[in-house]
């Protein structure tokens, strides 16, 4: 075993790389023990719950240890590689006493932080560093140390161990949340035989702890053969008739969103069915435009361009409710959220300040945001700050629905299927391109009347093209 000086390691915490973020998986890790890495150098990608990221290390140097394999879930803080900054070979330790060194042993180990020394959350690079002293635990006096190895040596006396080397149980490697769940179960973490990468005990150990030591029922005394013993219900993983997928990352965030959003803010959703004909036969001509060449056109750019219209004739729906201040704050600018299934599950990236671009700015916008989603690039920042929101559920054919709120935000509009029906135009029946449009929006700050004419507008501008001239 190796070891160097404190001043020569270096510890990489899991950074927030997002708002509010409390964890994230390590997907892949770039670098090995004993690579030479810089100031700068990706290490690791990791995915959070709305996106993958990739993770620089801040400093140069070897690299010792990477606490956590891939696949893993760690805690924001938690220390996940080790680097050696010392600019030389690692150097093994002296020899010294076992007592000596054994109390510095589990503080080396154990990656999480102590509750009464309170670590400022690291960020990543490039997201900015609020200025703040660094808090270290205080370490133990040499009298200390000492008093703690006399003490330990004589408990081993007593227990019949004699002159032998004092043997000192290290503290047993967990994350933070196994820790809680085994004392929820009322489990000695000493007892439990760890099966995690580097000894690290996993909640399936803690699980199979409580199996063990847990009484079996006794069964009636009766003639014929024993009843078995109540036994909790088996979990079947038969993959030919269920599959279990643990709910992390994207999917984990949507499902907290949507909860949050569900139960907190007064849904209230109204229809409209309208014909689009006219925005389809544009659509057609803007495809032809030469400030349009390379561009991807299609129905959604205008629907776009029609809610930002309708935002600006309307600008108390671009609001969000302040809770804690009993506040409504309107928002004067317009991030467009434009919900996108991707491999990962939906995310909600948003356009900034989409209400100063141009339609051919609009249309670059829309197509960078649609491929780098699909691309699972879509960094966190871009999922910030949204005010309103759109969801193309057309696109699957599907006429309608009642979207839920991406939370914090006012309003949500849902663009059906464009279908050719019969549509009564002009006093007789005809075939036309019809689309129903749903608007969900928040009830505590947009009433019946804000929310209908909202809709109205963006009905009206998708009916009639010519309008994006004359309301624009």
């Amino acid at each position: 075993m190796t070891t160097m000086t404190d001043a020569s390691v270096r510890e990489f915490k899991m950074p927030d790389v997002g708002e509010g973020l409390t964890e994230a998986e390590i997907l892949k890790w770039y670098v090995q023990p004993g690579d030479t890495v810089t100031d700068g150098q990706v290490v690791c990608e990791v995915e959070t719950a709305k996106a993958a990221v990739e993770l620089p290390i801040p400093y140069d140097g070897v690299v010792r240890e990477l606490r956590f394999p891939e696949g893993s879930t760690v805690d924001v803080g938690t220390a996940i590689i080790t680097v050696d900054v010392s600019g030389g070979a690692v150097v093994p330790a002296p020899a010294a006493p076992q007592e000596a060194e054994r109390p510095a042993a589990p503080e080396a180990a154990v990656p999480e932080a102590e509750p009464e020394a309170p670590v400022r959350k690291p960020v990543l690079v490039g997201y900015g560093v609020a200025a703040s002293a660094t808090r270290r635990r205080p370490r133990k006096s040499t009298e200390t140390v000492a008093q703690e190895a006399a003490a330990r040596a004589i408990q081993n006396e007593l227990n019949g161990q004699g002159g032998a080397a004092p043997v000192v149980s290290p503290r047993p490697l967990a994350k933070p949340p196994v820790r809680k769940l085994a004392k929820d179960l009322g489990v000695d973490l000493a007892t439990v035989t760890p099966t995690g990468p580097d000894g690290v005990v996993t909640r399936e150990d803690v699980h199979a702890a409580v199996a063990v030591t847990a009484p079996v029922p006794a069964a009636p005394a009766l003639p014929t053969a024993p009843v078995p013993a109540l036994a909790a219900p088996v979990v079947s993983h038969d993959g030919a008739r269920e599959t279990r997928i643990p709910v992390k990352g994207v999917r984990k965030a949507t499902a907290q969103a949507m909860v949050g959003s569900a139960f907190t803010a007064p849904h209230v959703t109204e229809f409209v069915t309208v014909d689009v004909t006219r925005t389809m036969k544009l659509v057609e001509e803007l495809r032809q435009d030469k400030e349009f060449e390379g561009l991807r056109v299609n129905p959604l750019l205008l629907v776009v361009k029609a809610l930002l219209v309708a935002v600006k004739r309307n600008p108390d729906i671009n609001a969000t409710w302040d809770e804690a201040a009993q506040e409504i704050v309107l928002k004067h600018y317009v991030n467009l959220g434009i919900a996108a299934a991707t491999p990962r599950g939906l995310i909600v990236p948003n356009i900034k300040d989409a209400h100063l671009k141009t339609l051919p700015q609009l249309a670059a916008a829309l197509g960078e945001l649609v491929s780098t989603a699909r691309e699972g690039r879509t960094g966190p920042a871009a999922m910030q700050g949204g005010t309103v929101t759109i969801t193309n559920v057309g696109v699957f054919g599907i006429d309608s629905g009642t979207p839920i709120l991406n939370s914090g935000e006012s309003a949500i509009l849902a663009v059906g299927a464009i279908k050719l029906q019969p549509w009564v135009h002009k006093g007789k029946v005809k075939p036309r391109q019809v689309t129903t449009l749903a608007l969900s929006f928040d009830h505590r700050l947009v009433d019946g009347e804000l929310g209908s004419k909202v809709l109205a507008d963006v009905a009206a501008v998708l009916e009639q093209p010519k309008r994006l001239i004359t309301w624009a």
